[in-house]
């Protein structure tokens, strides 16, 4: 198991390198995260829902994504509120705090033990990754991903520490010394990421590091640049706010509230035709050649949203200038005329007005759609997959009018054909694609993989594995 002394430390990352170094080397991994809080999701072969970072994971492994590699996946409607999936069905909205008390915990804990056993009892090894930090002692007892899980499956923890972020000592040393005794006991290593610099001037700091901890620093991880591996969550957009670039073409992504699935534009922002950016305010919106509507976990909230801040006008206002506009899922939704939620799906706000650009009207529905998904576009075939609660009245797989582009196809834009309609007009070059968007992928794995080898020592974790 990677656990991690905090959220965002690299866990998910270095768990994907793991589970491509096995492979690799002739084993048969597979991942596991027994609790995924994410937006950031995918539809599994069979048409169930688990977090994209362990989608990611099996792809990077070789495998199909399966449930059981994400038994339990909370998608949050706001600060109090979450969707909670089990085994890839939504079985209900809960507040955090009817969440974590620890009635009906037991059950979800045998849920989430079994999806465990059914992949243990068929891959080896099992890469499990921790959630944000494993020292949260006040939910200690209901904590079921992070060292009660570790316990059930008998797992090696390697502690993740970030120290890009700072006070890397403190938070090794904390997450060490706040676990009960036999818990502390299994902790067997540290890796530090995230390294920035020299790596020689914190030789003297590792050995620290292992003096206060009594834990040995497996490897220090330079900071990751310039390879395509899918974020897990919003907090690495933060990383992505580009200004306009001239010579370019400028898309400006609508930062929603609750956004998902935003690596619906990983492959285009690698286009070099494009510069992407993330839409905070008005004037963003107006600098856009392209406007895009992401997805979103709360499509009236966001719009309400959209409507209180200006970005709903800005829209309108771009579209009148013949910018082009981009619903994606949500963002499709918000595209038409009107939103209805009569039997309160998403909330208290039972219809809102659209930015009516697409002759379509939504009502949201308690069913959940969710699969892959094959269509056709101008003669060519694409993929992608569908994740969306509410059935809207345009039924085509993409539905082009007035200049606005709408559908509910997540990975659109994965699709090289889509991106050369998007982009027609606007730009002289043409595509320059070299290799399948498949083979890119798999070209990124191998290359992490080469990353954490060079910087941690695997024999040793092989060794801490054997035992």
């Amino acid at each position: 198991m990677l656990a991690g002394t905090g959220s965002d430390v690299g866990k998910s990352v270095l768990a994907t390198a793991l589970c491509r170094i096995f492979r690799q080397d002739g084993y048969h991994p597979a991942p596991f995260k027994a609790q995924n809080m994410a937006l950031n999701s995918y539809a599994t072969p069979d048409g169930l829902e688990i977090g994209r970072a362990q989608a990611v994971q099996a792809e990077a492994s070789g495998l199909a994504p399966h449930t059981d590699m994400n038994p339990l996946l909370l998608k949050p409607n706001s600060e109090h509120t979450t969707q909670v999936v089990l085994n890839g069905h939504p079985i209900g909205n809960r507040s955090a705090y009817d969440y974590f008390r620890r009635e009906g915990r037991e059950e979800l804990r045998r849920e989430v033990h079994a999806a465990f056993d059914r992949l243990s009892a068929t891959y080896n090894p099992i890469v499990m990754e921790g959630a944000g930090s494993i020292a949260e002692v006040n939910l200690r007892s209901s904590d079921l991903v992070n060292m009660p899980m570790a316990r059930y499956a008998d797992a090696a923890v390697i502690l993740v520490a970030d120290i890009d972020r700072g006070g890397v000592f403190a938070s090794c040393y904390g997450s060490v010394m706040l676990q009960e005794p036999d818990d502390r006991r299994r902790i067997k290593g540290i890796i530090i990421n995230k390294f920035r610099g020299d790596h020689r001037l914190f030789d003297e700091g590792r050995r620290m590091v292992e003096q206060l901890c009594g834990v040995p620093v497996l490897g220090v991880v330079p900071m990751l640049k310039d390879l395509a591996i899918d974020a897990e969550d919003s907090v690495a957009l933060e990383r992505k706010w580009h200004s306009t670039v001239t010579g370019r073409v400028n898309i400006a992504v609508v930062l929603l509230r609750h956004i998902s699935n935003f690596t619906d534009f990983d492959v285009i922002e690698r286009d070099p035709r494009v510069n992407l950016y993330y839409a905070a305010t008005p004037d963003d919106i107006a600098q856009a050649d392209i406007v895009i509507l992401p997805g979103t976990k709360a499509t009236l909230d966001d719009m309400l949203e959209l409507r209180r801040s200006g970005m709903a006008q800005a829209i309108v206002r771009a579209h009148a200038a013949r910018k082009r506009i981009v619903g994606i899922c949500g963002g499709y939704q918000m595209l038409g005329r009107n939103i209805y939620d009569p039997d309160g799906i998403e909330g208290s706000i039972a219809s809102l007005p659209g930015l009516g650009l697409i002759d379509m009207d939504t009502t949201m529905t308690a069913t959940k759609t969710t699969q892959q998904v094959e269509f056709m576009f101008h003669g060519h075939k694409c993929r992608g997959y569908e994740i969306h609660q509410g059935q809207s009245t345009a039924t085509d797989a993409v539905t082009e009018a007035n200049g606005c582009i709408g559908t509910y196809i997540h990975g659109c834009l994965d699709n090289q054909p889509v991106i050369d309609h998007l982009l027609r007009g606007l730009t002289g070059e043409t595509a320059t694609t070299a290799i399948s968007l498949d083979e890119f992928r798999s070209q990124q794995y191998d290359l992490l993989a080469a990353h954490v080898r060079q910087h941690v020592d695997i024999e040793q974790l092989y060794n801490i594995m054997r035992q």
